[in-house]
């Protein structure tokens, strides 16, 4: 009997690996180079479109999402990191077709056999210019896009959430989104979030120009916004008072004890001396709704970054079919790029009243007695003379 179960593993074993060979060698390349790929510079859409759109910036703009000045500022910062030497056998891509690839992908969100077709590009070839171009603009715009800021310009933000949002002290509006994609290799429930879908988080804080002045991206899907603050280099920065946030100064018409600069979020958030967040919407007195309506102008201002943000690259309206470290760097990409046109090319007022991107379930978080002095504080600075807005009462 032992014998007969030996030979019949052998058998089995045997079969196994001829099976291996014939697929290894029904898989073996029938061409170098695929004759539809050699006529890229031929018919390929960057050779048969790229100068024809710089004749005509409207169309250019549509196309890059982009003017052809903030193109060619970009192209000069990523043109060394993107430069691969030619070969005896082929020439190499050359940085500006990576470029409009990789900027056609964040536009559009188009996949990679898209891609494939219109540039005449491998899929893999497509993939691989995708992940190095974006981790190319991450590494040469987030210094210079996404600096954080220190004391004079924390103040400056705060002026502006003054003037346009009329709440004082604000040193920036914060949240975060579920970015959806296919579900990474061996991750178990990790990614799969309360929306029954795969994600990883966009954390975000934003100044009141819908500019990003800090982002995290890559948190589990399963985690709440408060989790992933808390973990946040910017959660730890803010509880260890290292964000070099300007000393207390008094609320403006006052002379009061010296207030806090504070960050505005939704009831995901825990309250806190620094952050501050809504009451709960049950049995509201008249000043505490006066103060989620004012402190809802000041935290609107991220949810319509959110907006210009996928409005403009549209592969955030779809779930990202990339491997996960791909998919991460395209979001970073993505929201440097939001800063770097946003400063040179403006914005669509449009894009900015909807967004395509799930927020966090709010989850039940104790928030901190100081905090709740503060936020007490800024309640009853809205109801005084200094503070009130002639339209709050109607707006509520």
């Amino acid at each position: 009997m032992d014998c007969y179960r030996r030979r019949h593993v052998a058998v089995v074993v045997t079969a196994i690996q001829l099976e291996r060979l014939r697929r290894r060698r029904d898989s073996r390349r029938r061409f170098w180079v695929h004759p539809v790929i050699a006529q890229r510079q031929e018919r390929g859409q960057f050779w048969a479109l790229y100068q024809n759109l710089r004749a005509h910036e409207d169309q250019f703009f549509g196309y890059m999402r982009m003017s052809i000045p903030s193109f060619d500022e970009l192209l000069g910062l990523l043109e060394s990191r993107l430069m691969h030497q030619d070969t005896f056998m082929r020439d190499s891509i050359p940085p500006v077709e990576r470029l409009v690839i990789t900027l056609r992908y964040l536009g559009t969100g188009q996949s990679l056999a898209s891609l494939h077709y219109a540039f005449l590009v491998g899929k893999s070839t497509a993939s691989m210019i995708i992940r190095e171009t974006c981790v190319a603009i991450w590494d040469a715009l987030h210094a210079a896009v996404m600096a954080q800021p220190h004391k004079e310009q924390w103040k400056e933000i705060a002026d502006v959430f003054q003037q346009t949002c009329q709440f004082p002290n604000c040193a920036g509006a914060i949240d975060g989104n579920h970015i959806r994609i296919k579900k990474p290799v061996r991750s178990g429930s990790q990614y799969y979030n309360y929306k029954k879908y795969f994600s990883f988080v966009l954390f975000a804080m934003c100044d009141a120009n819908y500019s990003f002045r800090y982002i995290d991206v890559g948190s589990y899907g399963s985690r709440s916004d408060s989790a992933v603050f808390a973990h946040s280099e910017f959660g730890k920065m803010l509880q260890d008072k290292t964000l070099d946030l300007p000393e207390h100064t008094a609320l403006p018409g006052t002379t009061s004890s010296a207030m806090p600069f504070v960050f505005v979020g939704d009831e995901a958030f825990a309250l806190g001396e620094n952050l501050m967040r809504p009451y709960s919407s049950r049995g509201l007195s008249l000043a505490r709704r006066v103060f989620n309506y004012r402190l809802t102008r000041a935290r609107r201002v991220v949810e319509c970054a959110f907006g210009i943000l996928t409005n403009k690259w549209r592969f955030l309206h779809t779930p990202i079919h990339l491997q996960l470290e791909t998919a991460i760097s395209a979001v970073k990409a993505a929201c440097v790029l939001h800063n770097f046109v946003r400063e040179r090319d403006g914005y669509n007022f449009d894009d900015s009243l909807t967004h395509s991107l799930q927020s966090h379930r709010p989850s039940v978080v104790r928030g901190h007695r100081q905090g709740a002095a503060v936020r007490e504080q800024f309640t009853a600075y809205f109801m005084s003379p200094h503070g009130a807005l002639p339209w709050q009462l109607e707006a509520i």
